[in-house]
């Protein structure tokens, strides 16, 4: 079966630099309005471990579709006008969170994602008109803007499929390395060659790891970043010196990515801050012989 004519202009959008000037200035204030690192976090999703906005566009989607439904039968007016009010005010939380999430993702991903709120902004523009209408006793008015709204939501749900499932905003770019990672010990690399207090580079089994050692304690995650999947090895050390000891201004060592900032401890993979949610997958070390070799539970 072939896919429908609408996927090729979706696809076209992405390709769309005329919108790069437009998104340049949404995420300027985007980045101004939600400034502490703690509320950008939680608008990300980091405390749930995935992002929040697919969660929050629940209440407003099934509200107003639930409302479309009683407008098509006679005598639900009242209950239908709660409904559209009841999306209209629970679009702002999710707005606010997929515009922070929107603020962190590649210039294709954002293309598509302008127009996607575009669709959005649209849609809770007509249910609020909808609502106005309804609540001065013009019901047919507010039924027709109504459906306007549920045609204009729709739509950006479907770019915002897309968004998700083509261009692989907000999943997991990690989730793949326990299936393509061989079990049981696997050879990393002698102890003696592994740089101590940096960010060290190695692959194994065709998968590229991030390496920090500190004295004879090597820690080692995935080097793709589970946000979209940034080079960890070409980031930032934070919390530790350059000989590989803590510099005492916040604990463990962790490393930023060099992308989107992203932060992860180097000691267990968790997640310190955002725009990820998933933690960085997190090999077992042992030293043998001089030879540090490595495990990560669950692989294969």
């Amino acid at each position: 079966m072939k896919p429908l004519p609408a996927l090729e202009l979706v696809t076209r959008l992405e390709d769309a630099e005329w919108l790069d000037p437009v998104a340049k200035k949404v995420r300027k204030v985007v980045k101004r309005t939600v400034r502490p690192r703690w509320a950008r976090d939680i608008l990300h999703g980091v405390p749930i471990g995935h992002p929040v906005h697919p969660l929050a566009v629940q209440v407003p989607m099934g509200s107003w579709i639930s409302a479309a439904i009683l407008d098509a039968f006679p005598g639900n007016n009242r209950a239908a006008t709660v409904l559209v009010g009841v999306g209209a005010a629970s679009a702002v939380p999710s707005a606010v969170a997929g515009f922070m999430d929107w603020s962190q993702l590649h210039p294709q991903q954002q293309r598509v994602g302008l127009v996607h709120a575009a669709a959005n902004i649209t849609a809770v523009s007509l249910y609020t008109a909808s609502l106005v209408a309804r609540t001065n006793k013009q019901q047919g008015a507010g039924k027709v803007l109504a459906f306007l709204g549920l045609g204009a939501v729709s739509l950006g749900g479907f770019l915002g499929g897309h968004l998700s499932y083509r261009q692989a905003a907000g999943v997991n770019h990690s989730e793949d390395i326990p299936h393509r990672f061989p079990s049981g010990w696997q050879a990393l690399a002698p102890l003696e060659d592994l740089p101590e207090g940096k960010l060290h580079k190695r692959a194994v089994a065709g998968l590229p790891l991030v390496v920090f050692r500190e004295a004879d304690t090597v820690n080692v995650l995935s080097d793709v970043c589970s946000h979209l999947s940034g080079p960890l090895h070409e980031g930032k050390l934070k919390g530790a010196s350059l000989s590989g000891g803590l510099t005492g201004d916040g604990g463990e060592p962790c490393v930023v990515c060099p992308w989107h900032g992203s932060t992860f401890s180097l000691r267990s993979g968790e997640v310190q801050a955002g725009p990820a949610t998933a933690r960085q997958p997190r090999f077992e070390t042992r030293v043998t012989g001089g030879l540090v070799e490595v495990n990560l539970p669950g692989a294969g």
